[in-house]
């Protein structure tokens, strides 16, 4: 299928999107880090056989997006506007908000805040932040979330990010991927292209500054974190070298319709690494069908080694 690639004027600053698919219904997809709209190729032509206009943005301050210069500028708060300008922009009824990483964090919080009706929301291996904050007390969960501290500092993430030709933004998916056939050269060149674009690691990393040493994270903590009552799928992949799989257990305590799937053998970069489970599910999912458990071979990270 063919991708459509649009300029989408959304909360003050301009969107590249990637979109297929027509109608009433919006499939929005947010990505993570250190991504960009490419990273739901696999799903978008599922979604428009399924009727939706599936929109896949690139993040402000990603790919080819516009990057606002300040720390500020990618404040949590205006990340879930971004969000709504770009469900208003989108001129469709509703809503379907799919997201990954760094995109899932976003769509927690905007399930959260209500800023705009979700007909259903999808997460794939963030974990919502009131789990996430009751396992990061712990040792096993704090040793991996340790990359979040060392982008706090100035400029010396960006260099190491940028050394050897963006070697670091490949070696994120191909260091922590079990199937690294899903990942060749050609795949891998798009994200460091993307990572390669003046200004653009900055921004990406803003992300985590902001939310930290900003003061994001916190604002949303006082916030509270209300129950979500928007239909949820959950899809997990076991092998997350970030994030364990603890700090998925009690997500209903704060979401009242969820269902949640896990794949073991699979890495963080699931709905890449996986994409026909991912698929089986998404789609089971949105037609009202039962979701299938994975049938993905249980190999763990210890049996590749």
């Amino acid at each position: 299928m063919a991708f459509r690639h649009e300029r989408v004027d959304a909360n003050g600053i301009g969107f590249h999107v990637a979109s297929c698919g027509d109608g009433d219904k919006l499939a929005l997809l947010l990505h993570g880090f250190p991504e960009c709209w490419y990273s739901w190729r696999l799903q978008m032509p599922l979604l428009a056989d399924l009727g939706y206009k599936v929109w896949a943005p690139d993040l402000r301050g990603y790919g080819d997006s516009d990057r606002p210069p300040h720390l500020q500028d990618y404040a949590i708060e205006n990340l879930l506007d971004d969000v709504a300008g770009l469900i208003d922009a989108s001129g469709c009824s509703s809503t379907t908000l799919i997201a990954h990483d760094w995109g899932a964090v976003i769509a927690w919080y905007f399930a959260m805040r209500g800023l705009r009706p979700l007909d259903r929301l999808v997460i794939m291996n963030v974990p919502h932040p009131g789990p996430f904050q009751r396992e990061l007390r712990t040792w096993k969960q704090m040793r991996r979330s340790w990359y979040g501290l060392f982008f706090q500092l100035p400029r010396l993430p960006e260099a190491l990010l940028r050394a050897g030709d963006y070697q670091a933004v490949k070696q994120a998916f191909l260091g922590s991927a079990l199937d690294k056939s899903k990942f060749p050269a050609e795949v891998l060149q798009v994200y460091r292209d993307s990572a390669a674009k003046p200004g653009a690691l900055t921004a990406m990393l803003n992300y985590y500054r902001a939310l930290a040493r900003g003061g994001g994270g916190e604002r949303q903590r006082k916030l509270g974190f209300p129950m979500i009552e928007v239909p949820t799928l959950m899809v997990w992949g076991e092998e997350d070298v970030a994030l364990t799989k603890e700090t998925t257990f009690g997500t209903d305590k704060y979401v009242t319709d969820l269902t949640l799937r896990y794949l073991p053998g699979v890495s963080h970069w699931v709905q890449q690494e996986a994409p026909e489970t991912v698929n089986a599910m998404l789609g089971a999912w949105l037609r009202g069908e039962e979701v299938p458990q994975a049938f993905v071979p249980s190999v763990s990270r210890e049996e590749v080694a």
